[in-house]
């Protein structure tokens, strides 16, 4: 048997107050309201729970006894109400990302510096992976969003947002200081020793099947899991490397590193943020998004 849980909010009430007019005050209802409610809760349990006193009511033993669990279940739902309105307003709350190094470092980081100011009681959580893991997590529904890397393959219930042109670029320092003016093939990179990401990487997929639909099949001396070691990798002479341009600017930049030329240009690709139409936005991950620019509210199911 479970009875109307308003008639549980009265009792609540008029238990704690002891008197039937400050309850209606706090309920902001009327007396009549109350003693309707109380009437139909006694009705239902087939007991009395108060009787009346000089000074308004008191429990009776049954009614001791329904308050004490009463009292629990209620303080607990209003407790929920206050932690909601609370999430709501992002005073609480929790933020899960998926995201590599490279769309970390070189999109997502100043939106999560503007997010913190603007909301800093929020958790924002960084799952740091690469894109294959980071899109599998998302699926899986262990993170709200995910900013990775492309070329994506469709995958069903997400849909990815392009949000950052990303360039990348072949670099070598001065060990190769001869291919620095040359227009090279890219079948030339066969016979060079190669600096590459693992092959679990978005990057490394992009570049293997680029060059594959060129008939080059690359056999890389080093593969390393960022690309930040493959920019220190390429300045020791130790290959060629392969990252997205970013990485290697300031090296390429003051000199020290220079990027190889070919008859062919690389496709460019993107970043985006991928979300998933099998996953409700928490109101903080939403309100991250807004804080990037991108309204996905009306693209979910």
């Amino acid at each position: 048997m479970m009875t109307n849980l308003e008639y549980y909010r009265v009792f609540y009430y008029v238990a704690r107050c002891g008197s039937l007019t400050q309850a209606a005050d706090k309920l902001s209802i009327s007396q009549p309201a109350v003693s309707q409610s109380l009437h139909q809760l006694e009705s239902t349990l087939g007991t009395r729970l108060f009787t009346r006193t000089s000074r308004g009511v008191k429990l009776t033993k049954e009614g001791e006894l329904l308050a004490s669990y009463v009292s629990r279940g209620l303080e607990q739902i209003e407790l929920g109400e206050k932690k909601l309105e609370q999430m709501l307003n992002l005073d609480i709350g929790e933020v899960h990302i998926g995201a590599s190094d490279m769309t970390l470092r070189f999109y997502l980081l100043p939106y999560l510096e503007k997010f913190h100011e603007k909301y800093p009681n929020v958790k924002v959580i960084v799952n740091n992976a690469p894109t294959p893991e980071t899109l599998k997590t998302l699926a899986d529904g262990n993170i709200d969003f995910g900013v990775v890397s492309g070329p994506l393959q469709h995958m069903n219930g997400i849909e990815a947002f392009p949000v950052r042109p990303v360039r990348d670029t072949f670099i070598a320092a001065r060990r190769y200081i001869t291919y620095r003016n040359r227009t090279l093939d890219f079948s030339d990179l066969e016979k060079l020793p190669l600096i590459l990401l693992e092959p679990k990487t978005s990057t490394r997929s992009f570049i293997d099947h680029f060059l594959s639909s060129n008939g080059v099949t690359l056999h890389p001396e080093f593969e390393l899991a960022t690309s930040d070691m493959i920019v220190q990798f390429a300045l020791r002479n130790l290959g060629v490397g392969f990252v997205m341009r970013d990485f290697a600017l300031d090296e390429i930049n003051n000199g020290r590193l220079f990027e190889l030329r070919f008859n062919k240009k690389i496709p460019g690709r993107s970043f985006y943020v991928a979300v998933s139409h099998r996953e409700t936005l928490s109101a903080a991950a939403s309100k991250l998004l807004d804080i990037i620019g991108l309204d996905v509210g009306q693209q979910k199911s």
